[in-house]
C-alpha cells in the first residue's frame, strides 16, 4: 500500500506544479481517478480548468481524447459513427470510435452544446458503455470523463440536465487565484517558454490507478460516520427535521441516493490519501462541498436572498450532528 499511496502523491505533486493555486481542484481531480467518478469544474474562462485536466493526462501512461464542446456539435462527433466501407469489393459496415474511447476524456466546455449532445454522454458515465446503431460498446476501465463549464450566466451556456449533474461525482468551483499564485503563474509559463523547460518526469499507470481502487475497499467506515454522510443527505431534503434556520425555505429539492454513495467512496479516498485506514469526520466534511453542492436545486427564495449552493452545504455541515 505505501509504494501505491507514494505514487499517488507523487502524482497530485507534479500536476501542482503545472497547475498553481489550484490544489483543491487537483485533489479532487485524483479522488475521481481513485473512485470511477466524473469530475465537473466550474470556473471562468482562464483559471486552468483545462490545464488542470491536461497535466493529469500527462503525468498518465493512459489514452487521452479531447471534445471541444460548441452549439453546432453533434452526438455522433462525441461517441463515434457506422461508417461504410468497400471490403474486397463487397460492402461493410464498420464503427468508427469517438473520442470518448479513452481513459481520460476531457469535455471542454460541456455547456455550450445544446442538451443533446450533453445527453449522449449519460450512459457511457453511469455505465461504462456506449450504445450506437444498436451495438453496445465497453468503454476502457480506467474510464473517466473530466469536463469543464463556464459559469451559465455566461453567454452562449446551456445548464446541464439535473439527470447529468447528478452522474458528475464531484463539481469543483475553480476561481481566481491569488496575488502571489497569480505572480508564480507568470514566471511558470516564462519558464515553460524556454528551450531549456523539461517535460514532466514522472507518469503513474492504469495498473497502479486500478490498485489503489482496490485498496479502497481496506478502508474502514464505521457506522456513526456512515450514519453522518447519510445525516448530511437526508438533511438536504428534510431540512426542517435537522434546522430551525431558513434551511427549509432554500431547498426545493434535495441530494439524491447517489449522493450517499459518492460521500461514501470520496471520504474513503481522501482518507486514503491521508495515510489512514479509516475514515473520520473531516474526510467527509473535506468532500461535502463538491459531492452535495451540485445535486441540490434551490428554491426561488434562496435565490432571491443570494444563497448559493455553498452556503447551504455549510449550514447542512452545522446543523447534523454526528450520532444523532
Amino acid at each position: 500500500m505505501p509504494n501505491t499511496q507514494q505514487s499517488l502523491q507523487l502524482l497530485i505533486e507534479q500536476v501542482n506544479r503545472s497547475v498553481i493555486g489550484q490544489q483543491h481542484v487537483v485533489q479532487a481531480l485524483v479522488i475521481g481517478l481513485l473512485t470511477k467518478g466524473h469530475i465537473l469544474l466550474e470556473g471562468l474562462p482562464g483559471t486552468a480548468k483545462t490545464r488542470s485536466v491536461k497535466a493529469l493526462a500527462q503525468a498518465m501512461k493512459s489514452s487521452f481524447g479531447r471534445v471541444q464542446f460548441t452549439p453546432d456539435l453533434l452526438p455522433s462527433d462525441v461517441t463515434g459513427t457506422t461508417v461504410y466501407r468497400e471490403v474486397d469489393g463487397k460492402p461493410s459496415l464498420s464503427f468508427e470510435p469517438g473520442p470518448i474511447f479513452n481513459d481520460i476524456v476531457l469535455a471542454d466546455e460541456i455547456n455550450r452544446a445544446p442538451a443533446k449532445v450533453q445527453s449522449a454522454l449519460l450512459e457511457a458515465m453511469a455505465e461504462g458503455t456506449l450504445t450506437v446503431a444498436n451495438q453496445t460498446h465497453q468503454l476502457p476501465e480506467l474510464f473517466m470523463v473530466l469536463a469543464t463549464q463556464n459559469p451559465i450566466e455566461q453567454e452562449g451556456t446551456y445548464p446541464l440536465p439535473e439527470a447529468q449533474m447528478d452522474r458528475f461525482m464531484m463539481k469543483v468551483t475553480v476561481d481566481y487565484p491569488d496575488r502571489q499564485a497569480e505572480l508564480d503563474i507568470v514566471k511558470l509559463v516564462r519558464g515553460e517558454e524556454s528551450p531549456q523547460s523539461t517535460a514532466p518526469q514522472i507518469q503513474i499507470s492504469p495498473a497502479e490507478v486500478l490498485t489503489a481502487r482496490a485498496q479502497l475497499q481496506t478502508i474502514y467506515v464505521s457506522d456513526l460516520m456512515l450514519n453522518y454522510m447519510v445525516g448530511l443527505v437526508m438533511a438536504s431534503r428534510h431540512p426542517e427535521q435537522y434546522s430551525d434556520t431558513k434551511l427549509a425555505e432554500w431547498l426545493a429539492i434535495g441530494a439524491s441516493p447517489r449522493a450517499s454513495i459518492a460521500l461514501d467512496k470520496c471520504a474513503r479516498a481522501h482518507a486514503w490519501l491521508a495515510g489512514r485506514d479509516h475514515v473520520d469526520a473531516d474526510d467527509v466534511r473535506a468532500v461535502a462541498h463538491a459531492v452535495l453542492g451540485h445535486r441540490m436545486m434551490l428554491s426561488f427564495d434562496a435565490i432571491a436572498d443570494g444563497v448559493d449552493q455553498r452556503q447551504v452545504v455549510d449550514e447542512l455541515l452545522n446543523c447534523v450532528v454526528i450520532g444523532q
